[in-house]
């Protein structure tokens, strides 16, 4: 019991203690969450919007042009691994952008919003169309009716899909150590290759990963119950 005990500590001051390493860290979740928090704000955005053009499209077939070009972004930004979207941003694009975090809220963004916008497309969809027509006899113009009476209750509806896209890209922001991030992942990384002893470092990352993702999920679980049960009266 003894040797198990010294090893703990041993491991533990290796990880956290020596060198003040617990910063890295607070810095790496710090930097993880202001990667998700602008990544879910750029693509709910434009997920919403492109979403809405090719809904309008469907049922009008005007905007032609457009919807053409968010097919486009649909296809390039679903159909290329978000690693090398990444790379691509960082060495390419911002290549000018001394921030790697800056860039990688950007490309985690855009990709996020591509996926957003199945997303959303599909819940506006399923909601009926004569609740369309119906803010339109109201005098309502289409992006009165959208706001006001489609997009309120296409929520409700895509809330589910939107936690588990939310649960996904607090995930794929673990490959932001590509493009020099010293995020929550990575600072675990460092450490680790300083210390040599991969156990505190890797399995502290994956206890914190899983304390977020399941109070986030657990958060959206219980809106989605208040939301069901508002919707009933």
């Amino acid at each position: 019991m003894n040797a198990v005990a010294d090893w703990v500590a041993h491991q533990f001051t290796i990880t956290f203690i020596d060198s003040n390493r617990y910063r890295l860290f607070v810095n790496g979740f710090v930097n993880t969450l202001i990667i998700v928090s602008g990544a879910v704000a750029i693509g709910i955005v434009i997920g919403t919007l492109v979403a809405i053009v090719r809904v309008y499209h469907m049922q009008t077939g005007s905007v032609s042009a457009l919807n053409r070009v968010c097919g486009i972004y649909l296809a390039a930004f679903r159909g290329t691994p978000l690693v090398v979207q990444l790379l691509i941003m960082y060495y390419i694009i911002f290549a000018s952008i001394n921030n790697g975090i800056l860039v990688a809220i950007f490309t985690f963004g855009i990709n996020s919003g591509a996926y957003v916008a199945e997303i959303v497309r599909a819940g506006i969809m399923a909601v009926d169309y004569g609740q369309t027509e119906a803010g339109r006899s109201l005098g309502l113009n289409a992006a009165q009716t959208m706001r006001h009476i489609v997009l309120p209750q296409a929520v409700k509806n895509i809330l589910p899909a939107l936690g588990n896209e939310l649960v996904t890209l607090i995930k794929e922001t673990s490959v932001a150590g590509y493009v020099t991030v010293r995020d929550f992942a990575q600072a675990g990384e460092y450490i680790r290759s300083r210390t040599m002893e991969p156990y505190f470092s890797l399995i502290f990352i994956a206890v914190v990963y899983f304390v977020l993702i399941y109070g986030i999920s657990q958060a959206l679980r219980a809106l989605e119950k208040k939301l069901g049960k508002s919707s009933r009266y």
